[in-house]
């Protein structure tokens, strides 16, 4: 093992399917996405995106992502 391959107890975070980095990159760009003023374009531009010729890849994309859920979360429509 190199060094820099080499686990140690030094590295932060969990990395992966519980990524940190990602996590805050992700929030990181929908509030620049926010503030920028732009939401209800991109609302419209998504919408003509499942209105039109990949519509059907789309939808095939959400139902496959679906397929892999533990279902939603209870706290994001106030249901616990």
């Amino acid at each position: 093992m190199t060094e820099d391959t080499k686990p140690t107890s030094k590295r932060s975070g969990v990395e992966g399917e519980g990524s940190y980095t990602a996590a805050r990159e992700y929030d990181a760009q929908v509030e620049k996405t926010v503030k920028s003023g732009k939401v209800a374009r991109k609302a419209k531009e998504a919408k003509r995106a499942l209105e039109g010729r990949e519509g059907p890849e789309l939808e095939r994309a959400e139902a496959e992502g679906k397929s892999r859920s533990h279902g939603e979360d209870p706290e994001l429509h106030g249901k616990k």
